[in-house]
């Protein structure tokens, strides 16, 4: 059965996004696959389950409204002190017009943010004092 081996993200500028996501996910940069080899890929810290994720360069620009993007789980952190830690390691605030302002009951809320590329992702999470 074929699996997904990496999500492999747009961007102009690898190693500014890549340290931002090692940041971000606590990952680490695996080792060079060969002699020269530059390519920037992160993955979970060894024996921590995880997707690995490539910074693949290129010049396109960041989609407003991408086809893919990454939903990120805030863990036990509440959703805004996460979302605020975010933001201070280069993350922005995307007005989202499809973001809900009330989440169906028992639906997580979230936040849509962008990477320094410009790259679109969702954050969901609890905020102290709600149960959803």
């Amino acid at each position: 059965m074929t699996t997904i081996a990496r999500l492999s993200l747009g961007v102009k500028d690898d190693r500014r996004a890549g340290e931002f996501w090692r940041r971000a996910l606590g990952y680490v940069r695996r080792p060079p696959r060969y002699e020269g080899d530059e390519w920037i890929v992160l993955g979970p810290p060894p024996g921590v389950p995880g997707m690995l994720l490539a910074m693949d360069v290129g010049e396109s620009p960041a989609p407003e409204s991408p086809r893919v993007h990454l939903d990120l789980h805030a863990g036990e952190r509440d959703l805004d002190e996460e979302v605020g830690r975010l933001v201070a390691l280069g993350a922005q605030r995307v007005d989202w017009p499809h973001c809900p302002q009330d989440p169906e009951p028992g639906a997580l809320p979230y936040v849509v943010l962008a990477d320094p590329e410009g790259n679109r992702f969702c954050v969901e999470g609890r905020r102290s004092g709600t149960t959803a």
